[in-house]
């Protein structure tokens, strides 16, 4: 055990003797002193006292303190971290036996900076079982978190994750749209993430603070939908024994998003009409005029101006609907935002269930990267959480995806040997399919992943991507 007070002497033998108790008496001082100093996580054990007995090299980097200044103090005198009083991991793991595993800590470093730190403790044993304190083990996690910050601050708008240029362009316009109180026309294919745009729209808005109410008209029947929409009283029809409010009283001073707007019956576009010249319309067996005092978000799949050319749609609501139109690209024309949804689901998904799950391998990247997503963003949620399911670990493996989306092998420029999908694979991979999609095309790429083409060309270099003599470009002329 280390001394009350160390003299620099018993410091260096409380060091031998913490670091090699357990598991480590085979080896020599030195040795594992070296093996100790080449491990980039910060490791450090203590006594049963709470002293410090062990700190390695990148430990003391961490947190800005000589070997000498820490060894024989309590730790939360050297850490400061914000669990050390009320929630110490090493007391839990000494006073129960149970090890702590990956929790998210904040050290405050000798210059007052909070670090971020990931850690985990086990019990500390001699050779014969003995307990003899703790030992933590903590990584430095600031580059992670700003990477993740950066990435957030410029691929998130409200909960809309993409680096493309089309999503971009749209994303661009929604603060100004949304300032106005005009009826808004959000088009796209199914899955493309509508009442999400539809969403950040009514969170910019002045509206904000008011309701905000979705309703799928391709959802409802007819027979029950004007009913829905606008309300009834009692006794409008059978069963009706007390009045209900409808969709756009619910959604008073807020937003009413109205979800496939191609499949109203003709007889409730007239009455929705109404709403949007006059902004006025009668409750279902009601005498009394109400003021609709919303503002109105619809969204289709279909082609309305199609549709209202040949009387299936009626033309005048068209128009009224069709003050701001925004149209969503498909997942397969952005496929550089698949790698981002994938690592947002995941996220997501971990947070929600409680299962520690950090991304997909390199091979289960390729044919996700590989899909043309029919289903848009919902299909590769759905893919993401169809894997994440089945997982046992914490990487979603090709056998753990869905058996049709694996059946045909997908395009790759070569294999990878990391047994986990990284940061860096993970942005290889993105690179490659874009530039496969853009045959080569430097120029194009750099514009279709929204860098210039000296960044492009500096991360083809980092990343070790192998490219031809001659690009899509040359190839064409």
């Amino acid at each position: 055990m280390v001394p009350s007070q160390p003299t620099a002497r018993t410091k260096g033998t409380a060091l031998t003797q913490g670091c090699t108790a357990a598991g480590a008496a085979s080896l020599s001082p030195d040795r594992f002193e070296a093996v100790l100093a080449s491990i980039s996580d910060g490791v450090f054990t203590i006594d049963l006292e709470g002293r410090i007995t062990c700190l390695n090299r990148a430990a003391q980097e961490i947190i800005g303190l000589g070997r000498d200044d820490a060894i024989g103090r309590p730790c939360h005198e050297i850490f400061h971290a914000n669990i050390c009083k009320d929630a110490c991991a090493l007391r839990f793991t000494l006073e129960t036996g149970e090890p702590v595993v990956d929790l998210l800590v904040y050290l405050t470093t000798t210059s007052g900076e909070e670090v971020p730190v990931s850690i985990s403790t086990a019990l500390f044993r001699s050779k014969d079982g003995e307990v003899q304190g703790g030992v933590a083990t903590f990584r430095d996690l600031r580059q992670v978190e700003a990477l993740r910050k950066q990435l957030e601050q410029r691929f998130t708008f409200k909960d809309i994750v993409s680096r493309s240029d089309a999503m971009r362009r749209v994303l661009e316009t929604l603060p100004t749209i949304a300032e106005s109180e005009s009826t808004v026309l959000i088009t796209g294919e199914s899955g493309t993430g509508k009442e999400l745009v539809a969403r950040a729209i009514h969170d910019l808005s002045k509206r904000a603070k008011g309701p905000f109410v979705p309703v799928n008209a391709a959802g409802i029947p007819d027979t029950l939908l004007e009913a829905e929409l606008f309300g009834y009283e009692r006794g409008a029809f059978t069963g009706a024994v007390k009045a209900k409010p409808g969709r756009f009283a619910r959604a008073e001073g807020g937003t009413l998003f109205l979800d496939e707007i191609g499949d109203l019956p003709l007889q409730l576009q007239a009455k929705l009409l109404r709403v949007l010249q006059d902004r006025t319309y009668e409750p279902l067996g009601g005498v009394r005029t109400l003021t609709a005092d919303a503002r109105i978000v619809a969204a289709t799949n279909r082609d309305l101006a199609a549709m209202a050319a040949d009387g299936r749609f009626r033309e005048d609501l068209y128009y009224r609907f069709n003050v701001f139109e925004i149209t969503l690209p498909p997942l397969r024309e952005r496929m550089e935002d698949v790698p981002l949804l994938i690592d947002h689901f995941v996220r997501t998904l971990s947070a929600v269930h409680d299962k520690k799950v950090t991304g997909v391998s390199p091979e289960a990247l390729a044919f996700l990267l590989a899909h043309d997503y029919p289903g848009n963003v919902r299909e590769l949620k759905n893919i993401v959480e169809h894997g994440f399911v089945l997982s046992p670990g914490s990487i979603i493996k090709t056998d753990h995806l869905p058996p049709g989306l694996t059946h045909s092998s997908p395009a790759r420029s070569g294999p990878v040997s990391a047994p986990s999908a990284t940061l860096r694979d993970l942005e290889r991979q993105h690179i490659l399919a874009v530039l496969r999609r853009n045959n080569n095309n430097r120029l194009a790429t750099a514009r279709q992943l929204g860098v210039h083409k000296s960044t492009l060309f500096r991360k083809i270099h980092k990343l070790g991507i192998q490219l031809p003599d001659s690009d899509g470009r040359s190839r064409s002329q």
